[in-house]
């Protein structure tokens, strides 16, 4: 049985919470949380033991859950590793990219497993978009969501860019050559609304849009390659795929389409089965499985500290590095 201690319960420490009480190989040593209103809440509702020694919890643990907001990631993560204990830590990884790199060392020297809670890698809509041969020339990415204080501590780059960073990233598997990029601040002091251009050194060009001060919510990205279109939508969990059709095609739509030479391609319109799944749980059995089995995490440090890295050059584009001190 794998004993795991939650560091923060707040809004999202509480799916995690949940979600952590679905795993049978895991059990909740306790949670730490400084704030007294939101840890009675947790104590009545899931009869948990409040500690209020960070590293007491962390003691009693083989693994740690670490939901805190960002600010307060490395103290946490480097208490963790240096006990040698495993680490769940949610996105992005650290405030800084000092920060970061010194956590991906520490992970290193401790030899333990961290993951990074880049969720939408277990979005059932990515998964099974990712079964098919995904070589991108351009992708197309828009991430809206409504106005929430809960976040904005940090700026809309690492509030929710970050998650399609993460995933263009694990796409393309290449280099980045260049960043252009421009934001916004609206509401808050540091970018609610961005455009950032990514170019890739095998040629593949990202376009992201990423705006927290949206009237509707909006999660999605889309594949441009050589004879096929992938579209992914994250919040309604869907995907689609338009290609030119090929003989072992099944079950799928098409039709033809005339090119200008009076020849005839025929176009497929698929829509894959996305099976029904909880990103959250899964990405946490994930974490216990690279635990129990020696392997490594499906989002490990150095995968969160690339993600950083992207931010962090799409932020001094912005000149916004001096905003986060």
């Amino acid at each position: 049985m794998l004993k795991v201690g939650v560091f923060g319960v707040g809004h999202l420490g509480k799916f995690h919470l949940n979600n952590w009480k679905e795993i049978r190989e895991v059990e909740l040593v306790g949670f730490y949380d400084p704030n007294d209103n939101m840890a009675e809440q947790v104590e009545n509702q899931y009869g948990l033991t409040r500690f209020l020694d960070a590293d007491a919890l962390m003691e009693l643990c083989d693994a740690v859950d670490i939901v805190a907001p960002t600010n307060h990631h490395f103290e946490l993560v480097k208490k963790a590793l240096r006990k040698s204990k495993h680490v769940f830590v949610e996105k992005p990884l650290a405030n800084t990219m000092e920060e970061a790199r010194e956590i991906v060392k520490l992970a290193k020297e401790a030899n333990v497993k961290v993951q990074v809670g880049h969720v939408e890698r277990f979005n059932p809509a990515y998964i099974a978009a990712s079964k098919y041969n995904l070589q991108p020339m351009f992708i197309e990415v828009h991430r809206l969501a409504q106005f929430n204080p809960r976040g904005t501590e940090v700026s809309v780059i690492l509030d929710l860019m970050i998650h399609d960073i993460d995933i263009v990233l694990a796409i393309v598997k290449s280099p980045v050559k260049h960043i252009s990029a421009s934001g916004v601040a609206v509401m808050t002091d540091t970018p609610d609304i961005a455009n950032v251009r990514i170019e890739f050194h095998n040629g593949c060009v990202a376009n992201l849009t990423c705006s927290r001060i949206s009237m509707k919510q909006m999660r999605k990205l889309r594949i441009f390659q050589k004879d096929a279109y992938i579209g992914i939508d994250f919040l309604a969990k869907k995907t689609e795929i338009i290609k030119l059709k090929e003989s072992s095609d099944e079950n799928v739509f098409s039709f033809d389409l005339e090119t200008p030479n009076g020849g005839k391609k025929t176009i497929a319109v698929a829509t894959p089965e996305v099976k029904e799944g909880n990103a959250i749980l899964m990405e946490l059995q994930s974490f216990v499985e690279a635990i129990a089995h020696n392997k490594t995490p499906s989002v490990n440090e150095v995968d969160g500290f690339m993600a950083m890295e992207v931010a962090h050059q799409i932020l001094e584009k912005m000149g916004q590095l001096k905003v986060l001190g």
